[in-house]
């Protein structure tokens, strides 16, 4: 779509804010829609103008202003290539473009107009079901999507604002590369506004932007390793990823760190058989290759403040260790713990847990995972650990097994804070229990806590209950209970399933 412009004063759809501009100052705009054939709610904006000026661009909202997206281009320019996302699917929308002088004074608004293509089938439908807009973290949610029909090819993550609308989203079906795309835990954003996944098919790491441009990748299996699961980002723009050693007979068990800035090399490599017991199976499963896949490390964490990393595994529990791949603590029933790879009893590593007067709790049932106790509960087949700014550590506690029994299915956020000296844990917050069945997700899911609201993120990203399969985006406060913000996710038609790996409130733009 090309939308013809220049500045000539019978185009209705230009303002001229100030007198005397020449009628070439602005170029005709070229717009591009969908610029790299993988994000269909984008588009590229093209143009230059007679002298150096500044932008601020608005796709404007159907929901006022609290639904508009607004971006500034400070850096004053002539030649100008602007992304624009957040399209409505199957809309005529309206953007607004306004240029700047150097003075800072609006010298030129235009209205521009993208008719975005209709909305994949396969996407989901949004239900809000409550929403706090005065306490509500902003941003968007990061939905990474496996939607599917007995099978999860190709998947396709999208993100869809406080009013259920879907803003933006990628389709890979035009990529041979990316066809069958199997991305596991889905997008992570970079430091510089980009995500980062992998493949679990082929074992291949993107970078891929907002807009669909792939501009990075790195083959895992030139270096003998296959993808599963997660990718992160440290501070320093390194990568902790949850791979499979190809040589080995075990699988999801190995973590790397990559030099992803640089020359995409491995730095550093953590073997859990060497530093866990990998006969240890206490906990029933569904994994049928048990003694194969003894671990299943589904999601890590980077402590900034040891250079350490925080590692869940679906059957054992969640392990901290240290770059040289030593135990620090283990978060885990007292059940069934033995020797690790090299000889050391992991007992000593174990987490004692505290009520809430900090005294240690000593009932062994509660210890080994048989009961609770009223202020502590283990976590069980767990994910997405998280460091808090105070230091503690929260799960998505799915609930599978949970005190090796079948029947006592709820999933929880929770929060435990941890002394890595005297090697104690203590429950101080927990949410999800009171929601039953309701929210009880036997597999995948997430908890995110945000600072600037105090809000924690309760995400279970596959429930089935009374016969229907969906998901939940619940934003809870965390110092009153109280609900902020739930959506429910459904299937688009009869015959599709509900799942996704995550959710994450994010902001597209950094600026």
């Amino acid at each position: 779509l090309i939308w013809g412009t220049g500045c000539g004063k019978e185009d209705t759809n230009i303002t001229i804010l100030q007198p005397n501009l020449p009628d070439d100052f602005l170029s005709e705009v070229t717009i591009l829609p969908n610029p790299y054939n993988l994000s269909p709610l984008t588009a590229l904006l093209e143009f230059s103008t007679k002298e150096a000026v500044s932008i601020q661009l608005r796709v404007i909202g159907l929901h006022g202003s609290a639904s508009d997206v607004n971006r500034v281009f400070p850096d004053l320019r002539q030649n100008f290539s602007l992304p624009v996302v957040g399209l409505y699917p199957n809309h005529l929308n309206q953007i607004e473009l306004s240029l700047f002088n150097e003075s800072g004074e609006a010298i030129i608004q235009q209205i521009l107009t993208i008719q975005a293509e209709e909305q994949l089938p396969q996407l989901p439908i949004i239900n809000i079901n409550k929403i706090d807009e005065s306490r509500l973290t902003s941003g968007w949610n990061l939905v990474n999507y496996f939607g599917h029909t007995g099978q999860i090819f190709p998947q396709r993550p999208f993100m869809f604002d406080e009013f259920g609308d879907i803003r933006w989203y990628l389709d890979f079906q035009s990529d041979p590369r990316l066809a069958n795309l199997f991305f596991d835990n889905g997008l992570n954003q970079l430091q510089n506004g980009n995500f980062i996944f992998g493949d679990v098919n082929t074992g291949v790491l993107y970078e891929i932007t907002l807009l669909g441009e792939i501009v990075e990748r790195m083959d895992l299996n030139r270096s003998g390793l296959g993808f599963h699961h997660s990718v992160v980002e440290k501070s320093d723009g390194q990568l902790i990823v949850t791979v499979d050693d190809l040589t080995k007979n075990t699988v999801e068990d190995v973590i790397v760190e990559i030099d992803w800035q640089g020359r995409k090399s491995i730095t550093n490599k953590w073997d859990l058989n060497e530093s866990l017991d990998n006969t240890r199976t206490v906990w029933e499963s569904d994994i049928s290759n048990i003694a194969e896949d003894w671990f299943h490390a589904n999601s890590t964490a980077y402590d900034t403040r040891d250079n350490t990393i925080i590692v869940s595994g679906r059957t054992q529990g969640v392990v901290k260790l240290t770059a040289a791949n030593e135990v620090v603590w283990i978060l885990a029933p007292h059940k069934g713990w033995r020797t690790n790879g090299r000889g050391e009893d992991l007992n000593q590593f174990l987490l004692q847990p505290l009520d809430s007067d900090g005294q240690p709790i000593e009932d062994m049932e509660v210890l080994g995972g048989e009961k609770n106790h009223p202020e502590f509960e283990w976590a069980w087949y767990q994910h997405t650990p998280v460091l808090l700014p105070n230091g503690n550590l929260s799960l998505f506690d799915n609930g599978e097994n949970r005190n090796y029994k079948p029947d006592e299915k709820y999933s929880r956020a929770v929060e435990y804070a941890i002394d890595e000296t005297n090697k104690t844990i203590q429950q101080v917050w927990t949410y999800g229990k009171e929601r039953g069945l309701a929210a009880y997700s036997r597999i995948v899911s997430k908890t995110t806590y945000h600072e600037s609201t105090d809000n924690v993120l309760f995400t279970p990203g596959a429930i089935l209950f009374s016969g229907l399969n969906y998901g939940k985006v619940i934003e809870i406060n965390r110092l009153s209970d109280e609900i902020i913000f739930e959506a429910t996710i459904i299937a688009p038609m009869t015959n599709f399933n509900v799942t996704f790996h995550n959710v994450q409130r994010i902001r597209p733009f950094l600026e």
